[in-house]
């Protein structure tokens, strides 16, 4: 009798995948050398990290691992790097939406971010508003499938898409946030 890979796959419970995106600081915490952009940037990029580190080892009812949380870093110079890829660090960084549009004419990083979040289950998203009207403007996320920290302005459009959008105060995550974002991913994790 052949076995039914089907069956079995539909029996095994796949962990949940979660993508967290954020821009690059002028905070360089490494300079002259090759590392990642984990390690490279610091400013209100830290608190991105603290939310990838807290959602990394958090663990469900039974002690299992939450999710499998990968991080990416949309840079000036390099558009999206994922979080694990070396890079040097660079002289300047976009800090408005002139420099977001540069960048974006360079490395399409809105194309690359909204392409490399179809295979997670979530995404979340914490960028300044002018970058985040281009994602909105570009349409390449997924209904359903973005956690946007963002201004109070876009909160319309994330619900028609079905997004959670959480307000941004300054923080490029908050503590309320983070918790509110922890507490989306348990509820995902449980469906």
């Amino acid at each position: 009798m052949a076995c039914d890979n089907t069956k079995i796959m539909a029996e095994l419970k796949m962990g949940k995948r979660i993508l967290i995106v954020t821009n690059d600081s002028t905070v360089f915490l490494v300079k002259n050398r090759l590392s990642t952009p984990y390690e490279m940037f610091g400013g209100r990029v830290t608190e991105v990290k603290n939310l990838v580190k807290r959602l990394d080892t958090a663990v469900d009812e039974k002690g299992r691992k939450l999710v499998d949380v990968s991080f990416g870093v949309i840079t000036t110079k390099y558009g999206f790097v994922p979080g694990n890829y070396q890079i040097m660090d660079y002289p300047d960084v976009m800090s408005d939406r002139k420099g977001y549009e540069e960048a974006e004419e360079r490395k399409q990083f809105v194309e690359q971010t909204s392409f490399l979040t179809r295979p997670f289950d979530k995404t979340v998203l914490c960028v300044p508003n002018d970058m985040f009207q281009m994602f909105l403007d570009y349409y390449g996320i997924d209904h359903g499938k973005l956690i946007a920290v963002t201004s109070p302005r876009f909160r319309d459009e994330c619900e028609k898409r079905g997004w959670t959008w959480l307000e941004r105060k300054g923080a490029r995550v908050g503590d309320a946030n983070a918790d509110e974002i922890e507490r989306a991913i348990r509820e995902l994790c449980s469906q």
